[in-house]
């Protein structure tokens, strides 16, 4: 009866790994769109991007680069409203201004972690 317990076990955790695995690839997916896309946040008009080749001037802001090593908190408030940390950024306060929304940020994040 253990046995059987410990496969049952396993193999919901197993399967449940895949599947978050999966819905964080998704996300990812979601967020580079919306770092890519000139109607959505278009991060990539102001931002290179360290280790990527992506068809963008991103000459403004500063190269993007070590944002795997941000808290996620930190990049959700710098895309929300930049100048709470910086009160003189060029970066416009996508979630303050409403120009994305919650779910859009936290995929955006997803894919600025994924920076290295």
């Amino acid at each position: 009866m253990s046995l059987i317990k410990k496969v049952l076990v396993t193999t919901a955790l197993s399967s449940f790994i895949a599947v978050s695995g999966f819905a964080a690839d998704d996300l990812v997916k979601k967020g580079e769109k919306i770092f890519t896309t000139n109607t959505q946040g278009n991060c990539i008009a102001c931002h290179a991007v360290n280790g990527k080749e992506l068809d963008g001037p991103g000459t403004m802001g500063p190269v993007l680069q070590s944002l795997s090593a941000w808290p996620e908190e930190a990049l959700y408030e710098k895309v929300y409203d930049p100048y709470v940390s910086n009160p003189i950024s060029a970066m416009p306060a996508f979630g303050k201004n409403g120009w994305l929304t919650d779910a859009e940020i936290k995929a955006l994040v997803a894919y600025l972690k994924t920076i290295n």
